[in-house]
């Protein structure tokens, strides 16, 4: 039985997806309101802020995967993040149970540093300190050999569907709406980003890749890394059409996150988007060089001409 904990996202769905395809037909699908998207697969309601109920949805589980996320609210990460990261592990450690954890870079400090897995945690915010405290909680755990785990690093996100970004909402899905693209910071620096497909690929190969356990990997990305004014080119190739954009600077996110609470929500992001961001992901490429990554003219030609709303 493999068990994806946080189903109904973007990421937990293409997982349990390629999972199907390549793995098993034994898949277990965990949220708070589970859906189907293979009918052979089970369905498990749970809180995992509950100890019982994620001990239930863990139980009898070969592989776990979380990929739970939460809304762009510091409090609620302080509040649910860590609880849950436990849960899961007592869970997993009580029934041996593997555990794959889908992460993020916001420990990461936001410079101009290439990241590696090797990166050092510097958080500046408080969404940054309870990615970093859930990420230690987890390797503490893989060194004191509680549980078998790995852990899948992914920079900021672009994709199809249901896939939630700053670059997805104030860019390409205002290109797809016929609006003026708003480009967080600046248009001049390079950006890592990963396609959402992508990153449910990589981690469902590297759940099911024995040697790849009590390690960390970043997920693969395009590595011919553009800038937004270059995201932007590619867009207008796509669609046939002049696209102007506007760049929102720095201090507009400050002055609006006093009155506005998502944008004070994103601020302490915004230093990695004043320079180069640079996810490297060698390590991966290394280790499996038959993986085919989507390019960025390949995602936005999708994202653009796609029905999918």
């Amino acid at each position: 039985m493999h068990t994806v904990l946080g189903a109904n996202g973007p990421i937990g769905e293409e997982l349990a997806r390629e999972l199907y395809r390549g793995f098993t037909r034994d898949i277990r699908l965990v949220s708070r309101s589970p859906r189907k998207i293979h009918d052979t697969d089970q369905l498990v309601t749970a809180d995992l802020t509950d100890p019982d109920a994620t001990d239930r949805a863990v139980e009898g589980s070969e592989v776990a995967y979380l990929t739970v996320g939460l809304p762009m609210d510091s409090g609620l990460w302080e509040r649910q993040f860590p609880t849950m990261m436990r849960n899961v592990i007592d869970a997993c450690a009580k029934h041996g149970t593997k555990l794959v954890f889908f992460d993020n870079t916001y420990m990461y400090p936001g410079t101009t540093t290439p990241q590696t897995e090797a990166t050092g945690f510097e958080p500046n915010g408080r969404k940054g300190r309870v990615r970093a405290g859930i990420a230690t909680m987890l390797l503490e755990a893989m060194r004191a050999g509680r549980v078998d785990a790995v852990i899948c690093r992914a920079p900021e996100f672009y994709g199809p569907g249901k896939t939630k970004s700053l670059t997805n909402s104030l860019v390409f899905d205002r290109i797809k709406a016929g609006k003026r693209p708003l480009v967080p910071v600046s248009a001049k620096t390079l950006r890592s980003l990963i396609w959402t497909p992508d990153a449910s690929r990589a981690m469902a190969l590297i759940g099911n890749t024995p040697d790849a356990y009590g390690q960390t990997w970043h997920l693969p990305v395009d590595q011919h890394r553009l800038t937004y004014a270059g995201l932007v080119q590619v867009a207008e190739e796509v669609t046939g059409r002049r696209i102007r954009y506007t760049v929102l600077p720095l201090a507009l996110f400050t002055a609006g996150g006093r009155f506005v609470g998502p944008l004070g929500e994103v601020r302490e992001l915004l230093p990695r988007y004043r320079g180069d961001n640079i996810f490297d992901t060698s390590k991966f490429a290394t280790r499996f060089p038959g993986f085919v990554v989507t390019s960025y003219r390949e995602g936005i030609t999708e994202i653009l001409l796609s029905d999918t709303p």
